[in-house]
């Protein structure tokens, strides 16, 4: 549910460098630009990042941004956009990966949790951050929100129904369900998370986890 700062400064690093020109400047301004926002908006979040910041830290002239995003609002969108094309395939690696149903699932889950504690607990996750600040501001960027937790749900979905076709997880009626109920238990958990400054919600989101899917008394 998580992609941290420091990763994506990283991944902005290795793509501007990737990228660059002879005179030192991106090709792909675009991209930049999208990297560059991440952490900013992962530190303060959205409305607190003015475009003169943005854009001195991204060290892009106005125009620049204005030829790519035809507003604020629509930037934003793309952000999140970009933040859950990323988020996604580090999904489909974990949950596509070796093991069985339920071995691939809790590696999932086992990553939201190493990805949200540590020192500093803050949100280390877009979503969470940006989730209840822009969902009255901007509808595309609301939209943008809905469409990446549905790509992940769908996936956790799938997950669960292949469990129960492996034997690995106990058969439910409705894994869409179970999926919408794991999503939101850690989406919760992260936000109290970054409030009381404490693992303990995260650790209680696994807890629940292992029960709702039958692995409590699995060693």
């Amino acid at each position: 549910m998580s992609q941290s700062a420091d990763a994506a400064a990283r991944r902005h690093d290795v793509r501007q460098h990737a990228a660059s020109q002879h005179d030192g400047r991106p090709r792909d301004v675009r991209q930049h630009i999208l990297d560059v926002a991440q952490p900013l908006l992962l530190r303060r979040g959205f409305t607190a990042v003015g475009l003169s910041e943005l854009l001195a830290t991204a060290g892009v002239p106005k125009g620049s941004f204005y030829h790519y995003f035809g507003s604020k609002e629509a930037f934003g969108e793309a952000v999140l956009e970009d933040y859950f094309s990323d988020y996604l395939a580090q999904v489909d690696a974990l949950l596509g990966g070796p093991g069985n149903a339920a071995e691939r699932v809790m590696r999932y889950f086992g990553h939201c949790l190493d990805t949200q504690v540590g020192d500093q607990m803050q949100s280390r996750c877009l979503a969470v951050k940006l989730g209840a600040e822009v969902c009255d501001l901007s509808e595309p960027m609301r939209a943008a929100l809905d469409r990446g937790i549905a790509g992940v749900v769908a996936r956790l979905t799938r997950c669960i129904a292949d469990g129960a076709r492996d034997g690995s997880l106990p058969a439910v009626a409705n894994p869409a369900a179970v999926a919408s109920t794991l999503y939101q238990s850690w989406f919760g958990a992260s936000l109290l998370a970054k409030i009381s400054r404490d693992r303990a919600p995260l650790d209680a989101a696994m807890a629940g986890t292992r029960h709702l899917l039958g692995l409590a008394q699995r060693t």
